[in-house]
């Protein structure tokens, strides 16, 4: 680290912790619903001291249900674990005093706020690098903000539907619905993570800090044109899109007795499979001889196995796709998924306890380093539960911040005060 940050990593090693593959590093959350405090999670589970900073009223995650307790929702208790809540009103006297103090002892911003509101609040870049040249302040936001839609508001739904991925539903279900999950605001914290971390590693061997803009629409276009740029990869007028995704005949498959997902990928696993179902002959069938025809011929290929693997039971497939090295796998729904022995044993989620909500289940490292074994995370803090305390270590009065009397954080009820 830079020698201003390693005498500050000196005096207080990664906040409360002190541990992991990124201690000694200070990161400032300034952000709400999933992307940057995904983000911000990732940091902080490799044992970065992650700050999070929130209005009073608790970022809006906060919210949603299922909660036990007014700014403890479910969804709230993964993504904040790991981090300190600091509750801070910008807009308050002091309030962005309170902000730069912190900044100015950071190593990491990470924000999703628009860059339009960060330029109102006087925190765009050269702001905040005015008080510390060494950050590496990440903002992101649903587009580049030089362009067009530079202004414009974003979420998920939004960024499916501009990167195309909706499109791509819509060709093979016939409907332009969204995927079941909020998947750009994940794929996108994961970017947000790993730009952090290339721009620590830039700094530590003689570069500055900088400015990072992660565009979601961006990062889902590139995220889509991996294989769906298809033919347009070759040729100007080339078609998008990969085949074999795009196959309305790509599902899951039934067995005798349940579904599966089989997928003979290999020539060799193509010859295996075709003995097993007592077809040999399809080994040679020039539609389907190599993985590259496969492909090309998906809307016949996976009709073709749908009308065999009815022959087996799910598990006489299993086992014989386990003998045969072709991969394999029950289709689970994901209650099923979550608690199977495989996720048990690798503590994909377990039961913890939480001061305030009581027995609460904990979405585990999905990661392995052996240099840093999984400690037992931090838990979610309430809103605005180490706001003196992170104030005071940067040497900022929490009581500049006081109204009436009253710290702004103190007018939000603590969980389980009620």
């Amino acid at each position: 680290m830079s020698e201003k940050t390693s005498e500050k990593v000196s005096e207080k090693p990664s906040g409360p912790s002190g541990r992991g593959l990124l201690a000694g590093v200070r990161v400032i959350e300034l952000a709400g619903v999933i992307m940057a405090p995904y983000a911000a999670q990732q940091l902080g589970d490799l044992g970065a001291d992650v700050i999070k900073v929130e209005p009073p009223t608790g970022d809006m995650t906060r919210h949603y249900p299922p909660r036990r307790h007014p700014g403890m929702g479910g969804p709230a208790l993964n993504l904040n674990r790991n981090k300190r809540s600091a509750a801070i009103d910008l807009k308050a006297p002091h309030g962005r005093d309170a902000l730069l103090a912190l900044l100015r002892t950071a190593d990491v911003f990470i924000t999703n706020l628009r860059p339009q509101a960060l330029e109102r609040l006087r925190l765009g870049y050269d702001d905040v690098a005015a008080v510390n040249p060494g950050l590496i302040y990440a903002n992101a936001q649903g587009f580049r903000s030089d362009s067009r839609y530079g202004t414009h508001a974003a979420y998920d739904d939004i960024i499916q539907a501009a990167s195309g991925l909706v499109w791509l539903n819509h060709k093979v279900s016939g409907r332009p619905h969204y995927v079941p999950t909020v998947l750009a605001d994940k794929i996108c914290g994961m970017q947000i993570a790993q730009s952090v971390l290339a721009a620590l590693h830039y700094r530590e061997h003689g570069g500055t800090g900088q400015h990072i803009e992660v565009p979601m629409a961006d990062t889902m276009l590139a995220f889509n044109l991996v294989e769906h740029l298809g033919a347009a990869v070759l040729e100007d007028d080339g078609e998008f899109g990969s085949a074999r995704s795009l196959s309305p005949e790509r599902r899951a498959l039934r067995t005798a007795d349940g579904w599966m997902c089989i997928l003979p990928h290999s020539d060799r696993d193509w010859r295996e499979f075709t003995v097993f179902v007592g077809r040999p002959e399809l080994a040679d069938d020039p539609r389907f001889a190599t993985g590259p025809d496969r492909a090309r011929n998906a809307d016949q290929f996976y009709p073709l196995l749908a009308e065999l693997t009815p022959r087996h039971t799910s598990a006489q497939w299993q086992e014989f796709c386990d003998r045969t090295g072709i991969a394999a796998a029950p289709v689970l729904d994901l209650e099923s998924a979550a608690t199977s022995a495989y996720a048990r044993e690798g503590g994909l989620l377990r039961d913890a306890e939480h001061p305030t909500e009581g027995r609460y289940r904990v979405i585990g490292r999905p990661v392995r380093y052996s240099a840093d074994p999984e400690p037992e995370p931090r838990p979610c803090p309430g809103i605005g539960q180490h706001t003196d305390e992170v104030l005071e270590e940067v040497g900022f009065d929490p009581s500049l911040l006081y109204s009436a009397n009253r710290p702004v954080h103190s007018s939000i009820r603590q969980p389980g005060s009620e």
